[in-house]
């Protein structure tokens, strides 16, 4: 998997691409927690669950399915009245990213992006992502500057720049949009 801070990071970017001039600590952390929570599948371990099992690490909580009920049902709780579909949509796609990281890592048995109709697990065929071991061991290691290393050149950067972009856009509209407004204004 890829560490919490970047799959914490992506959800974030994401929350912020949608909603840039308001008020964003509550949307954040939604987003935040949103992008983490298909690790929570790593406590089953605890109770017997093995990792290659519907509701192992990268199974069912992996999935579009979980991502779609998550992000659907956050959105009910977002204060984004009228805009609920939308906001379910962005979150939807915020808890997918989890995924769409794990299967950019070098390691594991691939996410079951399908389950629990299709078990197969998946990875994408470029995996520059260091695997980050699960639970606390190795945490302050070269080992973890390493998966952070990957991390930051694979996701981080280029994150940082999509988000540069679109806030470069959005940005462009509304200074565009403004001019339209004044420039209608004076006639």
């Amino acid at each position: 998997m890829a560490t919490l801070l970047t799959h914490a990071l992506a959800g974030a970017a994401l929350a912020d691409c949608k909603s840039p001039h308001r008020q964003l600590t509550r949307w954040w952390i939604m987003a935040a927690l949103c992008s983490m929570l298909p690790d929570i599948d790593v406590i089953g371990f605890g109770f017997g669950i093995h990792y290659g099992d519907l509701w192992g690490h990268r199974g069912m909580t992996h999935s579009l399915l979980f991502a779609a009920v998550v992000g659907f049902t956050a959105a009910l709780f977002s204060g984004d009245a009228g805009k609920k579909p939308v906001t379910g949509l962005w979150l939807f796609l915020i808890t997918a990213s989890h995924g769409v990281l794990d299967a950019m890592t070098n390691g594991g048995l691939g996410v079951a992006f399908f389950s629990p109709f299709d078990r197969h697990r998946y990875f994408f065929p470029f995996r520059p992502i260091a695997v980050s071991p699960i639970g606390p061991h190795g945490i302050v290691s070269s080992h973890m500057a390493h998966i952070l290393g990957t991390e930051v050149l694979w996701v981080w950067a280029p994150m940082a720049l999509a988000w540069m972009m679109v806030r470069g856009l959005q940005n462009f509209a509304a200074r565009r949009s403004e001019a339209g407004t004044a420039s209608a204004a004076e006639e």
